[in-house]
């Protein structure tokens, strides 16, 4: 063989040799990128009428108080109003009014509706009981100074004169007696639910939910005296105030005191 073919064959063994060399020496190469995953189908919706925005109870609908809004099919429940159920229900629900607070995206239910051809405090009475109205002062003096509100628990106190005092000794006797405890004010006048951050109400009579019972006696100690209401705690709902009353048996539940004012002096007095 030829000089010149052998030192042809030599540069190039040497040049695939150092490339060799480096070949083995550097960084493999990187890994191809991954195939793209296939992407899960949407969850199938279903439109679901919704409150657009928070809504106390008593507020009259309004179309702009209700919205459509995407809900998937899987929490979807019985009593939800749905476009595919009833397309018309946005403006069939316009003019109802709303039995129970709905919240901003709250899906609307009609057992929370009122229709305008019911009767609003029929519908938000408790089952068994009556709505009946007291006369109250404007002012607040008997009233807790005007700050009972809708839904707060409060005692019903009568004032009356002491006709049998006064016949023998003709005295001015005033007698104060706790008739009710723990009932919930349903109304101060037209309001049923405090609005606008509302701290004092005022109006010429106060909408209480009693028992029939109770609501003779209501209708009864009218007649006869002056109704006023003490406003309980939140802390109390549920509790009998006066500790003769709890501590009696349920069988033996003594009559409340009364608290007797002759001569601008107060005293109790058990009847």
């Amino acid at each position: 063989m030829k000089p010149a073919r052998l030192a042809v064959l030599g540069i190039a063994l040497a040049a695939g040799g150092g490339a060799a060399f480096l070949m083995s020496g550097g960084d493999p190469p990187p890994p191809p990128p991954p195939a793209p995953k296939a992407e899960a189908p949407p969850a199938p919706m279903t439109d679901v009428l919704v409150a657009a925005a928070d809504m106390p109870m008593g507020q009259v609908l309004r179309a702009a108080d209700l919205r459509w809004q995407a809900w998937p099919d899987g929490a979807v429940t019985v009593g939800y109003l749905t476009r595919t159920n009833n397309p018309k229900a946005l403006d069939e629900t316009v003019g109802a009014s709303v039995r129970s607070g709905f919240l901003a995206g709250e899906p609307i239910r009609a057992q929370k509706l009122v229709r305008p051809e019911s009767g609003f405090m029929a519908a938000i009475l408790p089952s068994g009981m009556r709505a009946v109205a007291i006369v109250t002062d404007s002012r607040g003096t008997n009233s807790a100074g005007g700050f009972i509100l809708p839904n707060d628990r409060v005692d019903v106190i009568r004032t009356f004169r002491d006709e049998t005092n006064a016949r023998g000794n003709n005295s001015d006797a005033q007698l104060s007696q706790t008739l009710l405890t723990d009932i919930r004010v349903l109304a101060i006048g037209q309001l049923i639910q405090e609005k606008n951050g509302t701290n004092v109400v005022t109006g010429e009579t106060a909408t209480l939910a009693v028992t029939p019972a109770q609501a003779e006696t209501l209708a009864l100690a009218q007649k006869v005296g002056a109704l006023s209401l003490s406003l309980r705690s939140l802390a109390d709902a549920g509790r009998v105030s006066d500790a003769s009353l709890a501590d009696a048996p349920p069988s033996q539940t003594p009559e409340p005191a009364l608290t007797v004012v002759r001569f601008g002096v107060a005293r109790q007095q058990t009847p």
